[in-house]
């Protein structure tokens, strides 16, 4: 018996390629369809009175810019921050020999991940002063959104931290310790810097995730001039029965979250060719 030639069919049958064209041309023909269908069916007209009112974007400006897009930046980084910091000194405990610093790292790493972040947000606003009657955080609203964010992401980014660690040979801790290093400053000096180089994309996708989760400081009783853009939306499309502010929210999130993702993705690019 010969073999059939790859690509070829039995007597009078359809070819493998052919059959993947036709199953390929059927799908997107299906999505023009329902397309063609979506598209004649919309009202256009009530949805863009309703969702992209320019008479109403043009109102939210420059204010949605100069409060809600400044003060998301400034939640974001604050959070970021505190993340960053902790982050690093949990994964070292985490990494640590000593027992008790890894129980609670590993502890801190299960608790806060698992906490959705809307808890976290209440314990901040609410707990935090019934604790500690008296004491403020400093820095407002600001304070108080980016030790929220920044105690969840101290515990994703304090994995990420560990696995970039973990990530460096082995063979660069032994040789800096041959030439005398201590271990403190073999991993400060060797082994965190190329951790940090390793980890730089995770670390960009955790700022994007970042961004979008400070919507949740309207949790916290923030007045007029600390609202983030989610709040802002909101209460303007409240305030003129229109969905248009809440769109404009979206389209400034999208202005910080998509250049960052594309530098994630740039940075994932060229860390893979510097690997081959």
């Amino acid at each position: 018996m010969t073999a059939e030639p790859i690509g070829t069919a039995a007597s009078g049958g359809m070819s493998r390629r052919r059959r993947r064209q036709l199953s390929l041309g059927g799908q997107y023909g299906l999505f023009v369809v329902v397309l063609v269908v979506v598209v004649a069916l919309a009202d256009w007209g009530t949805l863009r009175l309703n969702f992209a009112n320019w008479e109403v974007a043009k109102s939210l400006f420059p204010d949605i810019i100069t409060i809600g897009l400044r003060n998301t930046a400034v939640y974001t980084a604050v959070g970021f921050g505190i993340g960053l910091g902790g982050g690093l000194i949990v994964a070292l405990m985490r990494l640590s020999s000593v027992p008790p610093y890894r129980w609670f790292a590993t502890g801190y790493i299960e608790i806060f991940r698992g906490l959705p972040l809307l808890l976290i947000f209440i314990f901040v606003g609410v707990g935090v002063p019934l604790a500690f009657p008296g004491t403020n955080i400093p820095g407002g609203a600001a304070g108080q959104a980016g030790l929220a964010l920044g105690l969840a992401a101290t515990a994703y980014m304090a994995e990420t931290i560990r696995a970039g660690i973990e990530a460096v040979p082995k063979g660069q801790l032994e040789a800096a310790r041959s030439l005398g290093m201590s271990h403190g400053r073999a991993m400060r000096s060797i082994i965190i810097p190329q951790a940090f180089r390793i980890i730089i994309p995770p670390l960009t996708n955790e700022l994007v995730l970042l961004c979008k989760d400070s919507s949740l400081v309207l949790f916290l009783g923030i007045t007029l001039e600390q609202r983030e853009l989610t709040k802002f939306g909101r209460d303007l499309a409240g305030e003129q029965g229109n969905t248009t502010p809440i769109i404009v929210a979206g389209i400034c999130y999208l202005l910080i979250t998509i250049p960052l993702s594309l530098l994630a993705r740039r940075l994932e690019a060229r860390q893979r060719r510097g690997q081959r």
